[in-house]
């Protein structure tokens, strides 16, 4: 995995959308998995775009709230040490959020992440609200995160939308966003990227 992170504002999956099965992990799996961050609260709007083109792929979100998680509504990324509740994942570390940034990121898609600090109480409701949405279909994982957003307080302006790049343009115009763009020279070949994350996880990096 050759990472490269470029800042450009303020301070086991393709790149797109596959289909959205219901998953439900036991409780005292999730309660073992879970991570807590200790930072100020804030939301990540993750955005996979095409290096040629740009066009928008997939949409997803980081919630660091009183814990952290990845709402990945019709994506497959997954792997058994990250517990998951249909299309939320528990145990998002920055290191796995690390990883699950470059498995996207790739010859033929670059990513962007939108990085803004909440409210304690708003990153709850997100993390609440991403736990009740349930498990998304083919196609549906932008209108998912945007549904999301536009009921959180400070985040009416958001839209919602089936479109990446049209999410992605109006969490921009948020006051405070810190937007990041990543970009790997791998094959497009993520079985090997799936490998190499699940040996880092089993060994505790």
């Amino acid at each position: 995995m050759h990472r490269r992170a470029f800042l450009l504002g303020a301070p086991l999956a393709l790149a797109g959308c596959a289909s959205g099965d219901s998953v439900w992990a036991p409780d005292n799996v999730i309660r073992a998995a879970v991570y807590q961050g200790t930072g100020p609260k804030s939301l990540t709007l993750y955005t996979m775009r095409n290096t040629g083109s740009g066009s928008g792929a997939h949409s997803s979100l980081v919630i660091d709230a009183s814990q952290r998680v990845l709402f990945d509504p019709a994506g497959s990324f997954s792997n058994r040490r990250l517990p998951e509740r249909n299309d939320l994942l528990f145990g998002i570390s920055p290191q796995v959020e690390e990883y699950y940034v470059s498995f996207h990121a790739r010859q033929t898609f670059y990513v962007e992440g939108q990085k803004i600090l909440v409210p304690a109480s708003v990153a709850e409701k997100a993390l609440q609200f991403s736990q009740a949405y349930g498990a998304v279909g083919q196609g549906r994982c932008t209108r998912a995160v945007s549904t999301i957003l536009r009921q959180l307080p400070g985040f009416e302006t958001i839209n919602s939308t089936f479109f990446p790049n049209s999410l992605r343009d109006r969490f921009q115009t948020l006051p405070g966003v810190e937007l990041t763009e990543y970009r790997e020279t791998d094959s497009d070949d993520k079985s090997i990227a799936a490998v190499q994350i699940d040996a880092a996880l089993k060994a505790g990096q």
